[in-house]
């Protein structure tokens, strides 16, 4: 009987994780807009937009998604996603990621069209 309950609590658990990480996944989005910076949002005064983007990022700004009138930072650690931004910088691109207030946490990025 002790091997059953036991058998019951892991099946629960098992459960409960497997709703956690769908819940998680459920929360990613997809934005389409152009890549810009959070400094220069879609106003850019430092040349055309591809080449001030990447200006004001080598300055410690981040990148940033342009989707009509918001701006979203685009929050991102991994290399081959900055480098894909780089670029991907002044142009149109389609970003994957969850929604936290104004910032997009990446998983994703691929060229808009």
């Amino acid at each position: 009987m002790t091997s059953r309950f036991r058998n019951a609590g892991l099946f629960a658990a098992l459960l409960l994780l497997a709703a956690s990480t769908a819940s998680a996944n459920s929360n990613a989005q997809t934005f389409t807009g152009q890549v810009s910076d959070a400094m220069c949002g879609a106003k850019h005064m430092s040349g055309p937009p591809a080449e001030c983007t990447r200006a004001c990022v080598k300055q410690g700004s981040k990148y940033a998604l342009v989707v009509g009138d918001k701006v979203y930072t685009l929050q991102t650690d991994d290399k081959a996603t900055l480098a894909k931004l780089d670029s991907l910088a002044g142009e149109k691109a389609k970003v994957s990621g969850s929604l936290d207030g104004d910032t997009i946490k990446v998983s994703s990025v691929a060229a808009g069209q």
